[in-house]
């Protein structure tokens, strides 16, 4: 265990600070200033000897928390690192974007603020980067057998990774005109600066994966095609088909979906030209939907300079503090102040969206909405209670509804679920033999987290595919959720 008194001595948790809110919307760097190593070490120190690691239980990856706690409390930052490394490929990616179930399960927080698990992971990692401590780890040998993964985002890379380093040949697929999926196009930067996604996949290249940019699997090349020409195919591809709200003028201009306009100011970010793009300067800007999608939008539209940004959610404002029924060591709905919430604007709850409304040109000018009532458990606009918000651009986050599906289903005959989601058996694979589906594709949109633990899991079924047997690690099972074994 860590420090035998930590959690006596120190009973507050203590989190760098981040950037003041006029300097940080200035710019697109990362929100929180550099944290202060004596301070890492003490919350480390707070890692209590709990008998039982409920954390271990709430993330789905089998993170070693106290192991690499209690090493990076005693200033061991390389030995915390390979702990770290044994169960997560990326831990720069969850300890910056993951939610951190960890926390909400951390024994600790039965009477006391969590341990900050997510701010040491990150710490962790960046040490070992700016030290030279994660270097390629190339395969011993070659096992002669070729897979081609669909998909650069996190369960893909995960995949990937885990295949590289058994000895499989691997080829990663992405439609896009860079590696990275929706770390790279779904991510602001002031979240995640894509330097930390681009000496990843340094490390990746020099293990021997290689990556296609730009191939659109299902027109560029055919679903079958490419499992003629594999040993087998992982289908990465994500959740990517957004759900719309079909109300009056949905058509008009001005209204997009999140992603068309957080993967138009990425690239922006990135130092492309994006003809036409669409920007939130000098605009009145209502974004529906109240999870991180909609977040990151809201922190964009405030460093493009728009006029006002007002965020709609349909259901209740969550409680701050953990409800009753979703005691610990569940991870509690509550509500949640994001660094973009920080930076300005109104959230609006139980607010229903009746109808975009148009000026003369034909571009949205305003929204209609109403309060929201449930009645028998449907969320329905309430009459009587219509009132008007100016809107000169509308940012549809709303979720997903599942992967595309008509190359696949055509071209490999891939099976879909009620839910929209890609068909498969306990060990990932699809009803296409030779076919494994990871990720988002196959779960729905769901954690960071979850996306590399089916990577790493649906790697592990693909070399046993392979080779009759796999010493990789499979954290997960699909049905590892239904039957309640860990939280969604």
């Amino acid at each position: 265990m860590a420090d035998p008194k930590g959690f006596l001595k120190t009973t507050e948790r203590e989190l760098p600070a981040r950037r003041p809110v006029p300097v940080r919307i200035m710019d697109w760097k990362e929100v929180y200033e550099p944290g202060d190593t004596a301070v890492l070490r003490r919350q480390a120190g707070r890692c209590m000897d709990c008998g039982v690691p409920f954390c271990h239980q709430g993330c789905p990856l089998g993170n070693l928390i106290p192991e690499w706690n209690d090493l990076t409390w005693r200033g061991e930052g390389r030995a915390a690192i390979e702990r770290l490394h044994a169960t997560n490929n990326f831990p720069e990616f969850t300890g910056r974007l993951c939610p951190a179930p960890c926390e909400s399960s951390c024994v600790l927080g039965i009477n006391q603020p969590a341990v900050t698990i997510k701010q040491i992971e990150v710490s962790t990692i960046d040490e070992a980067f700016a030290n030279g401590w994660v270097e390629p780890e190339p395969p011993e040998r070659l096992t002669g057998k070729t897979v081609a993964v669909v998909g650069s985002g996190p369960a893909g890379l995960a995949a990937a990774q885990q295949l590289t380093r058994a000895g499989h040949t691997v080829a990663v697929f992405e439609r896009d005109d860079r590696i990275g999926g929706l770390l790279r196009y779904g991510i602001p930067d002031f979240k995640m600066e894509k330097r930390h996604l681009e000496t990843r996949l340094r490390q990746m290249q020099g293990e021997g994966t290689r990556f296609r940019a730009g191939v659109e699997i299902g027109r560029d090349i055919s679903w079958s095609d490419l499992r003629a020409r594999y040993d087998a195919v992982v289908v990465a591809t994500g959740a990517t088909l957004p759900r719309d709200l079909a109300i009056p003028g949905r058509d008009l201009a001005g209204v997009h979906f999140a992603m068309e306009y957080l993967v138009e100011s990425n690239k922006a970010v990135a130092g492309d030209q994006v003809p036409h793009q669409i920007h939130a300067e000098g605009k009145h800007v209502v974004v529906i939907g109240g999870g991180d999608t909609g977040a990151d939008c809201i922190g964009t539209a405030h460093r493009h300079g728009a006029l006002s940004v007002t965020n709609l959610a349909i259901g209740k404002q969550p409680p701050h503090e953990r409800p009753e029924h979703q005691p610990w060591p569940m991870a509690p709905t509550v509500f949640e102040v994001q660094s973009a919430h920080e930076e300005g604007g109104e959230r609006a709850y139980l607010a229903s969206t009746v109808e975009f409304l148009a000026n003369d040109a034909g571009e949205v000018r305003a929204l209609r909405v109403a309060e929201t009532e449930y009645i028998d458990g449907r969320r329905v606009p309430k009459s009587g209670t219509e009132r008007e918000i100016p809107a000169d651009l509308v940012l549809i986050a709303m979720g997903f509804t599942g992967p595309e599906r008509t190359a696949l289903e055509e071209q490999l005959g891939a099976v879909f679920t009620g839910r929209g989601t890609v068909e498969r058996a306990d060990d990932y694979q699809t009803t296409a033999p030779g076919v494994f589906v990871a990720g988002d594709a196959g779960r729905g949109q769901s954690l960071i987290v979850w996306a590399i633990a089916e990577g790493r899991a649906a790697a592990a079924a693909v070399d046993e595919y392979l080779m009759g047997q796999t010493m990789l690690p499979s954290p997960v099972r699909p049905t590892d959720i239904a039957i309640g074994l860990l939280p969604a």
